[in-house]
């Protein structure tokens, strides 16, 4: 998996090792084979060697030869290749305790439990070989100590009968009990490794792969197994159940290598999409169906891409919004380059890791398209940050205007208000001369007619009655003020966003000034409704229509208001035929 560190331009490549020869796999599988193939020949000639026991013991070491062999040879930078021919050789070695020869008794004898701590190993490094944890090398270590170490101990002091070349004193009791310890020790180490296997699913989530998901599934399943015939084996009075449970562990271990084999075919398969990828880029695909072509020629329907924009210096998905690379979801990170320009990264299932030719094959084929991708992504970018832009300088502005609002209120209009209540004052101190008591009143009036006007800019800065009432109460008292008889529809459930509310009560006022002043309109509707997710705001007159939609400077900065809320503003107006004024401003 790319590391966060390597996720900048630039990064290095991720090493390759060189596949092991042919010549030399052959020699490894022949000689991991040659046990299982003499102890078959045992099967055969001597009739009290369970051919059932013996057919389980290869059902596992054969395949786990075999497929680890083509697992070392087909990803070399992965352990778990070897360590699959480790176990294969270690299960095959075991069955030597069949042999009549005293020396090949002791060796199978001592490589008896050998293979459960390496299976342990081999489940808990998937996919890459290599284990996580310190908890986790602790737990294989105690496993291969308890598997090796108590296993010589055990032989030491006479377990196993008269073949045991290992024997040094005679202590059967002190056997047993090294035995029981070495088995309680290894099953507890095996619970373990169920527990860590189960922690990663619930922290990583359940695989993506189809064939990785089964894989892992038989891991857990197997040291269960294992684990089981192994508390069994410890406790005396279950010795009935041990042969039974012990053939049903071998029949489900076996099953693992043939998993693994199916992925490798399922990956094998997975690369004659690519053809099928190059069939459907030639077509022109278009950029929203460039993930969910990659996802299928690589068999990962979580697969998801993210688009490097040097000039915004981050990841952006394909609509322009921000990504988090790498994601911390329990998925792996390819970067992609074109012409020696970092693009984008892909974001994929961790078993893709180990297919380095097929996730290079389809990256290369999709490269032109990923690019046109990254430009429609990097538009997308741009779009969203002139939208961001216009919607902050609209929300200044609105502020702004908030504030001369309340400065006008408090203020000039109070100062006016005071000035005509000291008018009258002054006005009852001059009963007796009708010529100032005459210049009072006018001067009253010019004070009342300019609060009057005050108020109405304060209202086209900012409608107080918006704020503090809502949007239908301040439709009501624009439509009662209209020039023109105006029939009002509000239907709203509660009180919208501010910026909705003032961008709808704009959408009406500005409208029904322009039917006042050019429609020639008898009447005119209004409509205020919030339907599937939408606030739709209408205003409709009767009058002439042929309203200019380009010049009026009005109209525009409507729309410029509508579209900084991801709305829009459509108007029709046909000579003759009216005007009509539709916002539709998204609202969830």
């Amino acid at each position: 998996m790319t590391s966060a560190a390597a996720l900048a331009p630039g990064a290095d490549k991720r090493r390759s090792r060189a596949p092991p020869g042919l010549w030399l796999l052959s020699v490894i599988v022949v000689a991991g084979l040659l046990a299982p193939v003499y102890t078959a020949g045992l099967a055969f000639s001597d009739e009290e060697i369970s051919s059932l026991h013996i057919a389980l013991l290869h059902w596992i070491s054969v395949p786990y030869l075999v497929v680890g062999a083509v697992a070392w040879w087909r990803r070399p930078e992965s352990r778990l290749g070897p360590l699959m021919v480790a176990g294969g050789a270690a299960m095959g070695l075991s069955t030597l305790q069949f042999a009549s020869s005293d020396l090949l008794f002791t060796i199978g004898a001592a490589f008896d439990l050998v293979p459960a701590a390496i299976f342990l190993h081999l489940y808990l490094a998937f996919p890459d070989g290599r284990l996580r944890s310190d908890f986790e090398r602790v737990v294989v270590s105690t496993a291969y100590v308890a598997a090796v170490g108590l296993q010589v101990a055990k032989m030491a002091l006479g377990s196993l009968g008269t073949q045991n070349l290992l024997v040094v004193s005679t202590n059967l009791e002190a056997a047993r009990a090294v035995e029981q310890a070495q088995l309680l020790i290894l099953s507890t180490m095996l619970v373990l490794g169920v527990g860590v296997l189960a922690l990663r699913r619930r922290h990583e989530g359940r695989p993506r792969r189809r064939a990785v998901s089964l894989l892992v599934d038989s891991f857990a399943l197997g040291l269960l197994m294992i684990a089981i015939l192994f508390v069994v084996g410890a406790i005396d009075g279950l010795a009935v159940a041990f042969q039974p449970i012990q053939r049903i562990t071998l029949a489900v271990i076996g099953i693992t290598p043939l998993v693994f084999l199916i992925g490798l075919l399922d990956v094998r398969l997975a690369r004659s999409a690519v053809a099928e990828l190059m069939i459907e880029l030639r077509a022109n695909l278009p950029a929203a169906d460039l993930r969910a072509a990659l996802a299928r020629a690589l068999r990962d329907p979580s697969l998801t891409l993210a688009f490097w924009l040097p000039d915004f210096a981050r990841y952006v998905d394909l609509d322009g919004r921000p990504a988090v690379v790498p994601a911390y979801d329990g998925r792996a990170t390819t970067l992609i380059e074109r012409d020696g320009l970092h693009v984008a990264a892909l974001l994929h299932d961790p078993a893709l890791d180990d297919e380095r030719d097929l996730l290079e094959g389809v990256t290369a084929a999709a490269g032109i398209a990923m690019e046109n991708a990254r430009l429609h992504a990097e538009l997308r970018a741009r779009l969203a940050e002139i939208q961001g832009s216009r919607a902050r300088v609209i929300a200044a502005g609105q502020r702004e205007r908030q504030r001369l609002e309340r400065n006008l209120h408090d203020g000039a209009q109070q100062r006016l208000i005071a000035l005509s209540l000291e008018l009258s004052r002054l006005e009852t101190r001059l009963e007796d001369d009708p010529d100032a008591r005459l210049r009072l009143d006018r001067a009253r009036e010019e004070i009342a007619l300019s609060l009057e006007e005050l108020r109405d800019v304060a209202r086209g800065i900012h409608p107080a009655v918006l704020s503090g009432h809502g949007l239908e109460v301040a439709l009501e008292s624009v439509a009662a003020g209209a020039s023109l008889p105006v029939r009002l529809q509000v239907r709203l459930e509660g009180r919208l966003d501010e910026p909705l509310e003032v961008a709808a009560y704009y959408v009406v006022c500005e409208s029904l000034v322009n039917v006042g002043k050019h429609a020639h309109a008898t009447s005119a509707t209004v409509e205020v409704a919030r339907r599937n997710g939408d606030v739709f705001v209408e205003v409709i007159d009767d009058g002439i229509g042929g309203a200019d939609t380009e010049r009026g400077s009005g109209l525009r900065g409507l729309a410029d208001r509508v579209e900084a809320l991801g709305g829009r503003l459509r108007v029709w107006t046909p000579a003759g035929g009216g005007t009509r004024v539709r916002a539709e401003i998204p609202c969830d």
